[in-house]
């Protein structure tokens, strides 16, 4: 397997399960233990690793979003939980996650083991959603650990997408009105905030996704033949076991 298969095929997978605790009954719960609505709960425990910053900070570091949806989730559920304590708190989520569907998934140990690996080499420089999520403490059990490196490496290459947008051109709302369009009401904009997505944007978003490729190459490059194999048959079996 080449680094761009690699990268090619653990991309879509990383993208579409990193955030497969996000809005699960057990993590709703646990928001609402601690007084925090699923979207406060989400947008706290995310960016709370970020600490106690201002809201134009968090929104940022996750892109895509309108600003002001952020800073009104954002500031209203600040004012409940402090934010380390919920990005801890939500962390802890992705780990219970983990050890409910990830305990029989076959050659999981080996997975961790490249996953970390990749985690241990990617630089985080300007990716500072990425960086703060690595900052935190994984389990020690691997189901656990699985998601949570999972999550983390979602963030990785979500981080660098980000970069990418900005380096092609475009800003925030363009990108996501040109990959997301069904969902730009979900993150705060209004239909007449839609920008032109023409045959331009979207050329412009293929080389991003290209340069996000580009940025994250490094990390999966430690990797050996071996290694690439077990991440990528683990990630598919871990992405089976989440979806049954």
């Amino acid at each position: 397997m080449t680094l761009d298969e690699l990268i090619a095929a653990s991309g879509p997978l990383l993208r579409d399960h990193g955030w497969a605790f996000y809005f699960t009954p057990e993590t709703r719960a646990r928001g609402a233990e601690l007084g925090l609505d699923p979207m406060q709960f989400y947008v706290l425990g995310r960016g709370g690793v970020l600490g106690d910053v201002d809201a134009s900070v968090v929104a940022s570091a996750f892109g895509y979003f309108k600003p002001a949806l952020i800073a009104g989730v954002w500031n209203a559920a600040r004012e409940k939980v402090s934010p380390r304590d919920a990005g801890r708190e939500f962390m802890a989520c992705c780990a219970a996650h983990g050890r409910a569907k990830l305990g029989a998934v076959d050659g999981l140990a080996e997975f961790v083991a490249a996953a970390e690996k990749v985690n241990a080499a990617a630089d985080p420089d300007a990716l500072a959603l990425y960086a703060a999520t690595a900052a935190e403490p994984l389990a020690d059990d691997l189901p656990a650990r699985a998601m949570q490196l999972v999550t983390v490496l979602r963030e990785h290459r979500g981080s660098a997408h980000l970069v990418a947008v900005r380096a092609v051109g475009l800003d925030s709302r363009t990108a996501h009105h040109a990959k997301r369009p069904d969902d730009a009401k979900m993150f705060g904009w209004a239909p007449d905030e839609a920008p032109v997505v023409d045959d331009l944007v979207q050329a412009k978003m293929a080389e991003a996704e290209t340069l996000t490729d580009r940025i994250v190459a490094p990390a999966f490059a430690v990797l050996d033949e071996a290694e690439r194999d077990a991440f990528v048959h683990g990630l598919e079996r871990l992405a089976a076991a989440l979806a049954a």
